[in-house]
């Protein structure tokens, strides 16, 4: 009977080691699926808002295209348009796309 017993905790012991190696797999698929594909475009866009220079053509989330007429430290100035009287104030994070007044 003691022998039941002890094989029977044995086998509560290895079911609680597969619980955990399974749940250990799952927070390993969830960072490689979820997480660290996140983080990756959060540093391209980051890099992207801090290579910005003053000329450059932008899309904004709201899908205007502008040209860069002055940077402060969270907000831009993007003139739309023909018109040169259309200058609008706009946070940096409202930029979707940039492309760089060399690059033509």
């Amino acid at each position: 009977m003691g022998f039941l017993l002890t094989a029977d905790a044995a086998a509560a012991t290895g079911g609680g080691l597969v619980m955990v190696i399974y749940i250990v797999v799952i927070v390993a698929f969830m960072y490689f699926i979820m997480i660290r594909p996140q983080k990756k475009e959060q540093k391209r866009v980051a890099a992207m808002l801090a290579d910005m220079a003053v000329g450059d053509c932008v899309l904004t989330t709201s899908g205007f295209y502008g040209i860069v007429i002055d940077i402060n430290d969270d907000t831009v100035i993007v003139e739309f348009g023909s018109n040169k009287n259309c200058r609008i104030p706009m946070q940096k994070s409202a930029v979707a796309q940039i492309e760089k007044a060399d690059a033509e």
